[in-house]
């Protein structure tokens, strides 16, 4: 035996064997195909460990198997224990969302919670105890009274699909309380939804209680994996109003196929959240931002701004802004932080913020009514740190920490904490979860570019 082979130990095979399948693993990858779908990653024991959704099945499964996904402190560990990789074709990004929820409720893989403590997972919640069920977006579900799907590993993804969804279903997000047997709700003025045909506008009763629940039904058909045998319903439902004449019907019916069969032609998820589509009353939220926050007038301008990292070696921010409560994508921005070497989130807000708000200085601008940065007393110490060092006189500046949802002001020792059902609250969520989509969204644009040129 030689001195070379005396020396190998049991250690050194199985990060052999390890590397190995590792590689085969990628090797399998490069068959996949580039359509949407969920992939499934397995240890040596043949465990599934991880369960994700993707767009471009081939394109997402190959970037764990990069050497930046093996340096990222997020995939770090859950790199080093992939064996083997499968996948499951979807028919479309919201199909794939929704299989990959089921598969995450069902599997309960372990890196599904370890990638995600840093805040609860997000659900679809459909009231049951209203005569026109809501459909709502919440991280704190209730425990009566709803109908819940989910987990789902995306906020920003979910929000996505609520918004294709309610074009298709025509349900309602609002908080209203709304009688079918009260009158005066013919009276109601109904949002923007009711206008550009995305919601049937039960506020105004302009739907039967029964209608919108069929609806509704039809909605839960979809979410719990019956595609096939809703669209063959719906068929059916369309030729029998076009035979009793009732074409209004018939014409609907064809048009909610037509946008369930073409559902992998709606793009990105998360860049279907537009302006109008808001699941929070925004004028409740303002009003008690207002209040909870003892500001002398009620807010319309809030900015947001949230940090994303790009293979641990590369840091980049965005800024959201809300008027009057709802996204105004116009007054979005993405930075490229430039003077933080590594990862410090504390050096990079203060960058972000510096940037912000002397550019808003220069060019005389005013500044917003709400500051929001996401994170703690720490990230909030840094943005004011930023504004000290520019003389500027901060409008009101918070920060909201994952997790528990506490806010934290400057010169407070202990944190606001607020009721999770509070639409202040609720609209200082949808400012954080937007900033942090929207800077997750730059993150993979900018890690897509890196992929295609290594």
């Amino acid at each position: 035996m030689s001195e070379r082979a005396a020396e190998t130990t049991p250690a050194d095979t199985d990060a052999a064997a390890a590397a190995r399948d590792r590689s085969l693993a990628a090797e399998k990858v490069r068959s996949f195909p580039q359509t949407p779908g969920v992939y499934l990653m397995k240890d040596a024991a043949g465990r599934v460990i991880y369960v994700g959704k993707a767009k471009n099945l081939r394109s997402r499964a190959a970037s764990y198997f990069l050497k930046a996904a093996e340096q990222d402190r997020r995939t770090a560990d859950l790199v080093r224990e992939i064996r083997d990789i499968d996948y499951l074709e979807a028919e479309s990004e919201v199909d794939a969302l929704l299989l990959e929820s089921r598969l995450v409720k069902d599997v309960q893989p372990r890196f599904n919670s370890d990638l995600k403590d840093d805040k609860t997972f997000p659900y679809l919640q459909i009231t049951t105890h209203e005569d026109y069920p809501r459909v709502e977006f919440t991280r704190t579900p209730r425990q009566k009274g709803v109908k819940l799907y989910g987990p789902f590993t995306s906020a920003g993804s979910l929000r996505g699909a609520i918004v294709v969804l309610q074009r298709i279903f025509k349900f309602r997000t609002c908080t209203l309380d709304i009688d079918a047997d009260d009158e005066q709700w013919r009276w109601f003025r109904p949002c923007l939804l009711a206008s550009i045909g995305q919601c049937t506008a039960p506020c105004n009763l302009r739907i039967s209680k029964d209608d919108y629940r069929r609806d509704i039904n039809r909605l839960r058909t979809f979410l719990e994996g019956g595609k096939k045998r809703l669209l063959e319903e719906m068929r059916a439902d369309m030729l029998a109003a076009s035979a009793a004449l009732a074409f209004e019907k018939a014409a609907r019916l064809r048009d909610e196929i037509r946008l369930l069969e073409t559902l992998d032609q709606r793009g990105d998820l998360e860049e279907n959240v537009q302006p109008e589509v808001f699941l929070v009353d925004p004028k409740k939220g303002l009003a008690g931002l207002e209040k909870v926050l003892g500001l002398k007038k009620t807010p319309r301008v809030i900015e947001g701004v949230d940090i994303a990292h790009l293979a641990g070696d590369e840091t980049v921010a965005s800024l959201v802004q809300f008027i009057d409560g709802l996204p105004f994508k116009p007054g979005y921005k993405r930075y490229r932080i430039k003077t933080v070497d590594g990862i410090d989130d504390f050096k990079s807000i203060h960058e972000v913020v510096s940037r912000r708000f002397a550019r808003l200085v220069r060019e005389g601008e005013p500044l917003p009514d709400i500051f929001l940065v996401d994170g703690g007393k720490g990230q909030l110490s840094a943005a004011l740190d930023a504004l000290e060092s520019l003389g500027i006189d901060p409008p009101c500046i918070i920060s909201l920490a994952k997790r528990e949802e506490e806010v934290f002001l400057p010169g407070r020792s202990e944190p606001l904490r607020l009721s999770r059902e509070a639409f202040s609250l609720r609209l200082l969520e949808y400012v954080r979860d937007e900033a942090h989509r929207f800077a997750q969204h730059y993150h993979h644009l900018l890690r897509g570019r890196r992929f295609t040129a290594d």
